[in-house]
């Protein structure tokens, strides 16, 4: 379990996580995106709801339009929210914060985060903030203050200057020419300099992979750092149940057990998910983070899933580029099981496993719009280890490839919603919910062959069988069980095709029926 980390320590210790999300069920809320509640003043005209989305343009959604859709969650059997960023931005993903105290004011202020976590906590859901403290916006007040001042400031060590700044031979340039972005552009025929080095000559401060409107915030000085720390602490004060953190590993190990200890020192049961791409386990030593988001399992579900489905022409994130292909069931499963061996159980029961997200193209739109391919990745987000998240708008089919497509605005009419994915979700996450075993319970292959996988979850005497047939041929299949088991029942599940699902036990055996590009649950009778 251990690992390496700042000088070689090796961390061995008992890991505690949050009991309430190995249980949950997350719904990913991008806010300006899921509905206009009519209660907050627009200061001017937003774009189109139903318009294509583009980059910069602000579709007006607020947090008393996540409210008007707690009802409907609810029912879906959603237990936790996930919101991208919430606080006064002038960008409308947010993520360039202009004043961490203050919610947005186009979503409605503090009192509609106050509403919301009313309203979700009287639900039992729990909520949780998208926290981006490795840099800030350009309309951040300490670096405006920094530029309205020049080194008169008393903020200019919170940011990482150029050292002729520092020496007054030149102001910053916050708002460079477009000449200037192009020389900072990472394509650029200059030599390959470390990000961070381009910003530092042209701007005069280092901006987050060069980006104007993104300085870094110097964490190392103790002012900078303990205005974030309080920040953390205040919102979980506030009422909100965690953190999903932006960019973690661009921050020093150190800073995030400080604010491990802070945060969990007014909340002990505050959820911290990192967003981290990759295996990194020696950050899960139960001293900075609960979970990453588990976009390895992502990636090995949809390439399981859609098979030759998967479209090669859709465009990625870079930490797809590469990794994003198709799985047959032995390497799904190798993935699944490399998970559960760099990790203690404690924290692959809370890993937040998504299909979709606000940085990468929807489900559907990667398996070319097709829906048997969603269902499967579906089937088996909800009944593998792991904390269930559902981006906005895949429960009802929405598509779209990268940013700003997969951030398009929820349909307002529900004539336009898909009826299958939500009936078929609304069920699997009813079964997730029923018996622990879905949850922090047992796990076993029981087959691996090509396009078709089954496994066992099992808690006590609740026993099912997962099966999933990848491929384009309907398949009877024996698979050894190993436990006793006197009856198997189909678990109906709406959208597949029951008539076509079979199972029958054996002796020690189970014979399934399954039909092609589908997949089922058996429960077992002991």
């Amino acid at each position: 379990m251990s690992a390496p980390i700042e000088g070689d320590t090796l961390l061995r210790m008992d890991i505690k996580t949050p009991a309430w999300v190995r249980d949950a069920v997350f719904y990913q809320v991008f806010p300006d995106r899921l509905a206009r509640s009519g209660r907050v003043q627009a200061p001017g005209e937003f774009e189109a709801w139903g318009a294509e989305p583009t980059v910069e343009g602000f579709k007006g959604g607020d947090l008393y339009g996540v409210v008007a859709h707690l009802d409907r969650l609810q029912r879906l059997g959603v237990t936790a929210l996930y919101l991208n960023p919430v606080f006064a931005s002038a960008s409308n993903h947010r993520y360039h914060t202009d004043d961490y105290y203050n919610v947005d004011p186009l979503l409605g202020g503090n009192e509609a985060l106050r509403e919301l976590l009313d309203e979700a906590h009287a639900r039992g859901m729990h909520v949780v903030l998208d926290g981006v403290f490795n840099h800030s916006g350009r309309g951040w007040w300490p670096f405006h203050h920094l530029l309205e001042n020049g080194m008169a400031s008393p903020y200019r060590d919170w940011f990482y200057l150029a050292d002729d700044v520092r020496a007054g031979g030149r102001l910053l340039n916050a708002f460079p020419t477009e000449a200037q972005l192009a020389e900072m552009d990472p394509w650029h025929e200059k030599p390959a300099v470390p990000r961070g080095q381009r910003s530092l000559e042209t701007l005069g401060y280092e901006a987050w992979w060069d980006l104007p409107a993104l300085p870094k915030i110097n964490l190392a000085d103790a002012h900078a750092r303990e205005h974030i720390l309080d920040v953390a602490e205040f919102w979980i004060r506030f009422g909100i149940d965690g953190w999903r953190l932006d960019v973690p590993e661009e921050v020093g190990a150190s800073f995030w057990r400080e604010f491990r200890t802070r945060v969990r020192a007014a909340n002990p049961e505050a959820y911290l998910v990192a967003e981290i791409w990759h295996h990194k386990p020696e950050w899960l030593q139960g001293d900075m983070f609960d979970a990453f988001m588990n976009y390895p399992l992502t990636r090995a579900i949809m390439g399981f899933a859609a098979q030759e489905r998967l479209d090669p022409d859709v465009p990625v994130p870079f930490e797809y580029v590469g990794k994003l292909r198709r799985f047959d069931a032995d390497e799904l499963w190798s993935t699944v099981q490399e998970l559960e061996s760099v990790n203690q159980r404690e924290v692959t029961a809370v890993q937040l496993n998504l299909l979709s997200s606000h940085d990468t193209p929807r489900l559907r739109t990667l398996c070319s719009e097709d829906l048997d391919s969603v269902r499967l990745g579906m089937l088996l987000q909800m009944t593998l280890p792991g904390a269930p998240c559902i981006y906005y708008g895949d429960e009802i089919g929405m598509s779209g490839s990268m940013d700003p497509a997969c951030r398009r605005a929820f349909p307002t009419d529900p004539a336009e919603w898909e009826r299958e994915p939500a009936a078929w979700l609304t069920d699997l996450v009813a079964l997730r919910r029923s018996s622990r075993a879905f949850r922090d319970a047992e796990l076993q292959l029981l087959a691996a062959d090509g396009v078709r996988i089954a496994y066992l979850r099992r808690d006590g005497e609740d026993a099912f069988v997962v099966v999933a047939n990848a491929g384009d041929d309907a398949v009877t299949w024996e698979v050894a069980l190993p436990l006793e088991a006197r009856t198997a029942e189909v678990v109906p599940l709406r959208a597949g095709a029951p008539g076509e699902h079979t199972a029958e036990v054996l002796d020690r055996a189970l014979r399934i029926g399954l039909a092609a590009r589908e997949g089922m649950v058996v429960r077992l009778g002991r």
